[in-house]
């Protein structure tokens, strides 16, 4: 089929999956007022394969095969530095809302490529030529795939086999000569409304005893007994005027439901095989969290721009401390790009030639970004102002009565009316107070992993041994 126009990536969607929204079976995704959003919204992969500004970036063509550059398995440092540009690209499009119906459902299947080689070798399965002809099933039929690996866990501080609910960790309950029976749910499954494909993937390391629950396995999103409830928040409808950013850009949350799924053997990528479940979500993130500091690029740019533009409205640009708070900013954001740009650079193949970025430079860069994300907004904020909350409507400045007051009496610095102003601040406040900053500062500290996850995997990934030596034979130890 090879690479799909924006209407036939719609089209796609319109099949028998099982979506609840607020209670209610949404029978077309595509014309659901909420919903639709979301679709739109993931149609910009689509369509910036088609645009020439963005096709050279966008689209790989090798041995005689036309595909999204998603696809691509990294075999350079080249191949990871293009992905994340075009991320970037992709993100900056959809006004800093990342489009991720490509960008994670690659990073998993990179992941199973490499571990899944493992697995067969330990173990004499046949799992590679599993994932390698999904890999190839989705790649030349240009599909969406999301992925689900958080459970929902229950009692944290338990793992799946002590919990009050063996359900609370998603899990084989019947082995069938023709495939496995699954059951359970997992949490925070981004786009799963609007894709084709949902691959699932284990959370966390797994025991022996825990074998049922080692389980990574792929079924088109219309497979009967998935069931998909979306998340509600940021749905409320929106003006132009008010949320610039989000009024039409959505993503679509779910918790998905497993409710005793068939999944035939073909479609099976682990079932038992637990000493390999950590490796196979660690693989994931490896891949996962480098998508999301690529994502955040435009994210952090725009937060500067939106620093500049209430600075020059307000006439405080040459303010001391406003010109503090823009060096901040912009340190901040240039050192992500840096650390994201150096994570690719420093990327390594494993022995099949499969690139995988630096983990060191990913989490570092991940961990830079999640840990001052709040004190930029702080700054920002400051900048602007408190109309971020106080503002009027678009409809006041449509009133003869008050229309021209408030041009007026809201102005800025000379030649900035009121209604302008308030533009400005409806894009920031869109930013960086509503649902939709609210959504941006929450996946800043949970999505891809917490703070406490980076942290551990930077103290994994880094090597000591050099520099402990360094310190021995400057000591005149050595």
């Amino acid at each position: 089929m090879g690479l799909r126009t924006p209407q036939q990536y719609i089209d796609s969607l319109k099949d028998n999956r099982t979506v609840y929204y607020r209670g209610e079976q949404v029978p077309d995704v595509t014309t659901h007022p909420v919903i639709k959003k979301a679709v739109h919204h993931a149609s910009l992969d689509f369509e910036m394969a088609e645009d020439p500004a963005y096709r050279d970036l966008s689209v790989v063509t090798e041995g005689g095969d036309t595909y999204s550059r998603y696809f691509k398995i990294p075999a350079n440092n080249d191949d990871l530095l293009k992905r994340s540009q075009l991320i970037e690209a992709a993100t900056a499009l959809g006004k800093t809302l990342v489009v991720l119906v490509k960008e994670i459902g690659t990073d998993a299947l990179f992941a199973l490529h490499r571990v899944s080689r493992q697995v067969d070798q330990k173990y004499e399965t046949d799992y590679y030529q599993r994932v390698d002809a999904f890999y190839r099933h989705c790649r030349d039929n240009d599909l969406a795939i999301s992925v689900a690996q958080t459970d929902v866990k229950g009692d944290r501080s338990a793992g799946p086999l002590n919990q009050p609910d063996p359900d609370m960790y998603t899990r084989i309950v019947e082995r069938r000569p023709d495939g496995i029976v699954v059951r359970g749910a997992k949490i925070h499954t981004s786009c799963t409304t609007n894709v084709n494909e949902v691959i699932v993937l284990p959370t966390r390391a797994m025991s022996e005893a825990d074998k049922d629950y080692a389980l990574a396995f792929a079924i088109p999103v219309d497979t009967p007994g998935l069931k998909l409830v979306a998340s509600p928040y940021g749905g409320s409808p929106k003006s132009e005027f008010d949320a610039p950013l989000s009024a039409e850009r959505k993503m679509m949350e779910t918790i998905t439901i497993f409710d005793d799924v068939f999944v035939p053997w073909e479609r099976v990528f682990l079932a038992g095989e637990h000493d390999f479940a950590g490796a196979l979500a660690l693989g994931f993130v490896e891949y996962h969290r480098f998508t999301a500091v690529s994502y955040k690029l435009p994210l952090v740019d725009a937060l500067i721009g939106s620093a500049l533009l209430m600075a020059d409205m307000n006439g405080i640009s040459k303010a001391a401390h406003v010109r503090d708070k823009l060096i901040w900013l912009i340190s901040y954001a240039e050192t992500l790009r840096a650390l994201t740009e150096m994570a690719a650079i420093r990327g390594a193949a494993d022995e099949h030639g499969i690139f995988a970025p630096d983990a060191l430079t990913t989490n570092m860069a991940k961990y830079h970004f999640a840990h001052h994300y709040h004190e930029a907004l702080q700054h920002v904020q400051d900048i602007a102002g408190g109309m971020l909350v106080t503002g009027p409507g678009v409809e006041d400045f449509a009133s003869p009565e008050t229309g021209d007051l408030l041009r007026k009496y809201l102005g800025g610095r000379a030649g900035i009316d009121g209604e302008m102003r308030t533009r400005a601040m409806n894009m920031v406040s869109d930013l960086t107070t509503g649902d939709f900053g609210g959504y941006h500062a929450v996946l800043a500290i949970h999505a891809e992993g917490s703070l406490e996850a980076e942290k551990l995997m930077i103290s994994r990934a880094y090597d000591g041994r050099r520099t402990l030596e360094y310190a021995k034979k400057l000591a005149g130890l050595a």
